[in-house]
C-alpha cells in the first residue's frame, strides 16, 4: 500500500538559487508561504512543485532537478520567454491590475494567453509524472488559475485544493476579462476554493454563478455533479519566529543603534514592495500634509520607508519608483533641518534581523495598501512587539483588517483619515496601546501559519468526504441491478416520468422544449410491452400534451393533476376546480411582468404561471420574493398555493398536486413496480406521495425526497432505454 502524499504546486519554488562559479547553490526562502508549509512538503513523500527561479540551460536541468529531490522539491523549468509572457504578461500584467481594481493598467494581449495556458499545461504535465492515486493536490494563487481545472479533465477522481493569495474583484470588474470563463472553469476544477476573507468568498461565488451555468446555495457550488466549497481561510505568520528574532543580539544592537540618534523622536514605519496597490504616494502625502498643518511635529518624529525593489523595468513601476523618489526628495528638502531628516528612504531589501530591529523600534506602524489580499506586514509588526507596546494603523482595504480591528483602521483614499490616525497614533495614551497591541497579539499567535495549513487541510479531507456522501444516492451500476431484477420479476408496472427538465433539457424559449424522434422511439419501445403503463405528468397545459403525445398509448397528466387523461378517452379536469381567482392574480403579475425585462406569463385552466428564465441573474429571484409578499393574503383567502420552480412561480388550486394525481391514478390498481422522475419542485409531492416501494429518481440534484438522483435528461434516457 502506498503512503498517500500531498503535492504543493505554486509559480516558485521555496528556495532561492544562485550561481557561484559555475555552481548552483540552494539557499531556503523567507516567504511566509515557505514557512508554513515547510510542515507539509518536507515530511514523507510529499513534494512542492514550482519554477526555481532562473532559467536553467537544458544541458544542466538534470543537475539541478537532483539537487532539488534531496529537499522533496520538483522544477518546472521555464524559458525566458515563457517568464516574459505567463508570468511577467499574463500574470502580472492581466489578472494582478485586475485583481486589484486597476483595470487601466491591464493589458489584454492574446499571445499573453496563449503563453498563460501553455505554462499551466507544462505544470500539470509535471504534476501528472508524480501523482499516484489517493494523493492531494494543493495549487497556490493567480499564476496556477487554469491548473486545478487541467487535472481534474485528466483525473476525475482526484483531491484539489485550491488558495489565491491575492484578493478576488467583483463580477463587475472580473467579467472585463476576456478569458473570464475559462480562467473559472480552471478554478473550479478544485474541491475546496480558499481566499483570505469572505468578501472574496462573495465576489467568487457571484462571479461563478453569473459567468457559468454553476448553480451556489451558501458556500457551495455545484457544476458538473460535483459540489466545490468555497470558505474563507485568513493567513497567518509564523508569530513565535519574529517574536524570538526580537530577542536575538544582533537585532538587540540594531535597535540600539536606532534609538541612540533619535532620543525624542517617534519612529513611523513603513514597508512594502513597490507597487501600485500599496497606497505608497497616498501615506507621502498624508504624512507631508501632518508637517504642512502641524507644525509642532516637525523634528520629533521621522518616517523610515523601506521599499523593496520590484518589476523597475516596467513602465507603471518605474514611474511609481520615480514619483516616489521625487515626493520624498521634496518632503526633505522642504522640511529638514541641520540635524533632522523627516524620512529615512530606502529602496532595496533588508534581512530578516534588520527587519525585525526595524519593528521593535516603530512607535507607529503604516500598512495602508489600496487593496491588499492580506497583508502580513501588520502581522509581523505585531508579533515583534513583545512589549505590547505600539500602534498599528491599517487600511481597511487590507485582507487583515477584518480580523485586527484594534488597529486604527483608516480608508487609504482619505488622505485627510490618514493623517488624523498618525496623530491619534503619536499621541495615544500607554494604557490604550497596551489593550490594543495584547488584543491583537493573542489573534496573530492563535491564528497562526500553522493553524491556517491544518484548517485548510483538514478542510479539504471534509469535503472529499462530503461528496463522497452525496454519491451514496447517485443512481450507481449496483441500484441499477436492482431495478432492473424488480421490473423483470414484475407484471404491473407504472412508469411516471415528469416531462421538462426530465425527458428533455431546459430550454429558455419554452416552446423548443417540444419532443424529438428519440424520444417517441424510446416511449413507443416503452409501451410496446403489454405490462408497461406509461404517464406522462407534466405541468403544462393539456392542450401541448394532447398536440405532442395524444397519437401515443400513454396516461397524461397535464397541469400538475388538473387534467387527466387515459389513452384513447377524453381529457377530464378534477371536479370542483374555479377560476374566479385569476383575474386578481393576473393584475399583480401583470404588474411585475412590466416591470421585469424578460419575464412572461402563461395561462393555464387552473393555475396562472410567471417564467422568468430570460431574465437578469438574480433579479427573477428578487420579482419572485416580491411576487410571493405581494400575493400572500389573496391566496390564503382564495384556497391557492404558491409553487416555486425552475425559473417559475406557479399559482394553483390548491387541490391540483402531482401526487394526488398519481395517488388518484394508481387508486384499485395491483401494481407491483413503480418508477418515478422527476426534476422540479413539483415532483417532491409525487415522491411524498408513492409508496415505500417505489423507486423515485430525481433528476439534476440531490437535495430531495427521492430515494436516487439522476445528473441530467441524457441519464434519465440512457435508464429508460436500459429498460426498455
Amino acid at each position: 500500500m502506498m503512503n498517500n502524499k500531498t503535492i504543493i504546486v505554486s509559480n516558485r519554488l521555496p528556495v532561492k538559487i544562485t550561481e557561484k562559479n559555475g555552481k548552483y547553490v540552494l539557499s531556503p526562502s523567507e516567504g511566509g508561504l515557505a514557512t508554513g508549509l515547510g510542515s507539509v512538503y518536507k515530511k514523507g513523500d510529499n513534494i512542492w512543485i514550482g519554477w526555481p527561479g532562473i532559467e536553467v540551460p537544458v544541458e544542466r536541468q538534470e543537475e539541478v532537478t537532483k539537487q532539488l529531490a534531496l529537499q522533496n522539491l520538483v522544477p518546472v523549468f521555464l524559458t525566458q520567454d515563457e517568464i516574459n509572457l505567463y508570468y511577467e504578461g499574463f500574470s502580472n500584467e492581466v489578472l494582478w491590475p485586475v485583481f486589484h481594481y486597476l483595470v487601466t493598467y491591464a493589458h489584454f494581449e492574446q499571445d499573453y494567453w496563449e503563453s498563460y495556458k501553455s505554462v499551466n499545461d507544462k505544470f500539470r504535465s509535471v504534476v501528472a509524472t508524480k501523482l499516484q492515486e489517493g494523493d492531494t493536490i494543493w495549487v497556490h494563487d493567480y499564476q496556477l488559475l487554469l491548473l486545478p481545472g487541467m487535472i481534474r479533465d485528466v483525473e476525475p477522481h482526484v483531491t484539489i485544493g485550491f488558495f489565491q493569495h491575492i484578493p478576488f474583484p467583483s463580477y463587475e470588474i472580473f467579467r472585463l476579462i476576456p478569458w473570464r470563463e475559462e480562467l473559472l472553469n480552471g478554478i473550479i476544477g478544485s474541491d475546496l476554493i480558499g481566499f483570505h476573507t469572505f468578501d472574496d468568498v462573495r465576489h467568487f461565488l457571484s462571479t461563478t454563478t453569473r459567468l457559468t451555468s454553476a448553480k451556489s446555495a451558501n458556500n457551495v457550488i455545484t457544476w458538473k455533479e460535483r459540489q466545490i466549497v468555497v470558505e474563507a481561510f485568513p493567513m497567518g505568520i509564523d508569530d513565535q519566529k519574529f517574536e524570538t528574532l526580537s530577542n536575538r543580539p544582533l537585532v538587540k544592537a540594531h535597535v540600539e543603534s536606532f534609538k541612540e540618534h533619535r532620543e525624542n523622536e517617534k519612529i513611523i514605519l513603513s514597508i512594502d514592495r513597490l507597487d501600485y496597490s500599496k497606497g505608497i504616494i497616498q501615506r507621502l502625502q498624508a504624512y507631508e500634509l501632518l508637517l504642512q498643518t502641524m507644525p509642532k511635529y516637525i523634528g520629533r518624529l521621522s518616517l523610515c520607508m523601506v521599499v523593496v525593489p520590484s518589476r523597475d523595468t516596467v513602465p507603471q513601476y518605474k514611474e511609481l519608483r520615480d514619483h516616489i523618489d521625487q515626493m520624498v526628495g521634496n518632503i526633505n528638502a522642504h522640511y529638514r533641518t541641520m540635524d533632522w531628516l523627516p524620512i529615512h528612504y530606502f529602496y532595496r531589501s533588508f534581512s530578516v534581523d534588520f527587519l525585525s530591529a526595524l519593528y521593535s523600534a516603530a512607535d507607529v506602524c503604516l500598512v495602508t495598501p489600496m487593496r491588499d489580499g492580506m497583508n502580513l506586514v501588520s502581522k509581523e509588526y505585531i508579533a515583534s512587539r513583545t512589549a505590547n507596546t505600539g500602534v498599528l494603523i491599517l487600511s481597511e482595504m487590507a485582507g487583515a483588517s477584518k480580523e485586527l480591528n484594534d488597529a486604527l483602521l483608516v480608508n487609504p483614499n482619505n488622505i485627510g483619515d490618514v493623517m488624523r490616525a498618525i496623530v491619534t497614533a503619536l499621541e495615544m495614551p500607554l494604557e490604550e496601546q497596551t489593550a490594543r497591541m495584547s488584543s491583537m497579539r493573542s489573534v496573530v499567535k492563535k491564528y497562526n501559519i500553522h493553524l491556517w495549513v491544518k484548517n485548510f487541510v483538514s478542510k479539504l479531507k471534509e469535503v472529499k468526504e462530503l461528496q463522497q456522501s452525496l454519491l451514496t444516492k447517485y443512481l450507481s451500476p449496483q441500484i441499477k441491478e436492482q431495478i432492473f431484477a424488480a421490473y423483470q420479476q414484475t407484471s404491473e408496472r407504472y412508469i411516471f416520468l415528469d416531462y421538462d427538465g426530465t425527458l428533455v433539457g431546459f430550454n429558455s424559449v419554452i416552446d423548443k422544449a417540444s419532443p424529438d424522434p428519440e424520444l417517441y422511439e424510446l416511449l413507443n419501445q416503452l409501451i410496446l410491452d403489454p405490462k408497461n403503463k406509461v404517464v406522462l405528468i407534466s405541468g403544462r397545459k393539456y392542450e401541448t400534451l394532447d398536440q405532442w403525445f395524444g397519437h401515443l398509448k400513454v396516461g397524461m397528466i397535464a397541469e400538475h393533476g388538473a387534467w387527466q387523461k387515459n389513452s384513447g378517452e377524453e381529457w377530464k379536469s378534477l371536479p370542483l376546480l374555479t377560476d374566479q381567482w385569476k383575474q386578481e392574480v393576473k393584475e399583480v403579475l401583470d404588474r411585475y411582468t412590466d416591470r421585469t425585462p424578460g419575464s412572461f406569463i402563461e395561462d393555464k385552466s387552473y393555475s396562472m404561471v410567471w417564467h422568468y428564465r430570460r431574465v437578469e441573474a438574480g433579479l427573477g429571484e428578487l420579482r419572485v420574493n416580491e411576487i410571493i409578499n405581494h400575493l400572500r393574503l389573496i391566496v390564503a383567502d382564495k384556497g391557492l398555493q404558491i409553487m416555486p420552480g425552475n425559473k417559475v412561480i406557479e399559482i394553483k388550486n390548491i387541490e391540483v398536486n402531482k401526487g394526488k394525481a398519481a395517488q388518484n391514478w394508481l387508486h384499485d390498481q395491483q401494481v407491483d413496480f413503480i418508477l418515478a422522475m422527476g426534476d422540479d419542485h413539483t415532483d417532491e409531492d409525487i415522491f411524498k406521495a408513492l409508496p415505500d416501494t417505489a423507486f423515485t429518481i430525481k433528476v439534476g440534484s440531490n437535495i430531495s425526497a427521492a430515494k436516487y438522483y439522476l445528473r441530467n435528461p441524457e441519464e434519465v434516457r440512457q435508464l429508460l432505454q436500459e429498460l426498455a
